[in-house]
């Protein structure tokens, strides 16, 4: 119980053709306001002998009242296998997949430009000047 709080994991279950270990946690955490999901996938590693980068942790919940939270988590074989079952906006989070870039609004006034314009020309507009 080093850190203020312990980690309990049940519901254990290997996942074959998805290459991963699925299971359900518990953390109690009496003096602490929660613990982040960065040292519970440290934690998640180190007991199960896994890399921190191939342990995906999410649905973290606190409990009405405190001091105890659950989530889920999964633990796969490798890095290839993150990249190829887990959706985008989680390997965002874990900083896998590059951030979005550009804004809802400029990618539609983009599209909208292109429309505009007729032929071939279409794939230069928006790429801005020659340098």
């Amino acid at each position: 119980m080093d850190g203020g709080y312990t980690l309990r994991t049940r519901k254990v279950m290997t996942n074959k053709l998805l290459h991963r270990l699925q299971m359900v946690f518990d953390v109690i955490h009496p003096n602490l306001g929660g613990v982040s999901s960065e040292k519970l996938r440290e934690r998640l590693a180190k007991t199960y002998k896994a890399k921190p980068e191939n342990v995906v942790v999410y649905g973290l919940r606190t409990i009405f009242g405190g001091s105890r939270s659950t989530g889920f988590a999964l633990i796969y074989d490798s890095k290839d296998f993150v990249k190829k079952y887990e959706p985008k906006f989680r390997l965002r989070r874990m900083g896998l997949e590059p951030a979005r870039t550009g804004s809802r609004k400029q990618k539609k006034e983009l599209k909208n430009k292109r429309k505009k314009v007729r032929g071939t020309s279409k794939k230069t507009v928006g790429l801005g000047k020659k340098k």
